[in-house]
Formats: C-alpha cells, structure tokens, sequence
C-alpha cells in the first residue's frame, strides 16, 4: 500500500472550475456518512490503539470534528471580505489536549455530524460576490477561493479517511 503523503507536506494548486461547487459540497456533506459507515463496528479497543505517538483511529476521527471552527471560521472570513483568512493551531493542540480516545465515539461522530451540516448549510448559502472572492491562505501562502477552501477541507477529510484505514488494516 502506497505511504500517505502527511498533511504538510502537501501541495495544491487552486484551479477548481467555479462549476464543480456542488461536487466538492457532495464530497462535504458525505464524510460523517463515511467516517460513520467506518468506524460503526469496530471494537473500543482497535478505536484507541496508537502507533507509536500517531494519533489513534478516534483521535483522527475527533480531529476532524476540532477543526470544524476553524473551517466555520474562514468561510466568514470570506463573507467578510477578509484578505486574509485565519492561521490554524499548526500544534493541533486541541486534539491532543481534548483526549477523544476517552469520550464515546458516538458523541464525537453526532457533533462532527451536526458541525459539518452547519458548515455545508453556510456554505450553499453564500451569494456569488462571495463565491467568486479570494483570501490568503494563510500556512500555503496562496490565494483561495470559497470553492477551494471547500475543496482543502474535503481534501483534509480525505487525509485522515485514509490514515482511519490504514490503522484499521494495521490492527485489523
């Protein structure tokens, strides 16, 4: 199996066409019906398990959910007209001090759950003048649309989608 490319060593280039708005909300809306379908029936103790000082499966799982803010956060960033859009906790210390392998995966996956529907809600409610703005991407240093933002966060999800399945075949 090919090694996953981490999260910051990642590259992108922002050139989505404008019409491809409601394919990225698809990808969106489905990743708590993924993350879900995932992790429904693993045991606690798979869900817990680390490699290493990595996060474990529900800690990746609970990441998702601590970022959801920051995503909230950018998307007015853009409704406001901002420049440049808000700098993420590059630590992740929020999901190291959160100790998601000690809260019920169900509680992680309902918020992450009612978070991201609020964040598509906001989205698909945007005007075009907003659509068609751009921002700083802050850690990339490069200009972003709303639609490329929402593009980088499915993109994210993604990321740890890929990192859950991993473990799942390490200790499954």
């Amino acid at each position: 199996m090919p090694v996953i490319i981490p999260w910051f060593k990642r590259e992108f280039s922002f050139d989505i066409p404008a019409g491809m708005f409601a394919n990225v909300m698809e990808r969106l809306r489905g990743t708590p019906a993924r993350l879900e379908e995932r992790l429904g029936r693993v045991p606690s103790q798979v869900l817990v398990r680390k490699e290493g000082d990595s996060w474990s499966i529900q800690e990746n799982a609970g990441h998702l959910l601590d970022l959801e803010p920051l995503w909230a956060d950018r998307v007015e960033d853009f409704a406001q007209g901002k420049e440049k859009l808000r700098t993420a906790d590059l630590t992740n210390r929020r999901t190291h001090e959160t100790r998601h392998n000690e809260a019920p995966l169900g509680k992680i996956l309902s918020s992450f759950r009612a978070a991201r529907a609020g964040l598509v809600s906001r989205l698909e409610a945007l005007d075009e003048q907003t659509l068609a703005r751009t921002a700083l991407h802050p850690r990339l240093n490069s200009p972003m649309r709303v639609i490329d933002h929402a593009f980088f966060v499915a993109e994210h999800d993604d990321h740890h989608l890929a990192r859950i399945s991993e473990l799942l075949r390490l200790f499954t």
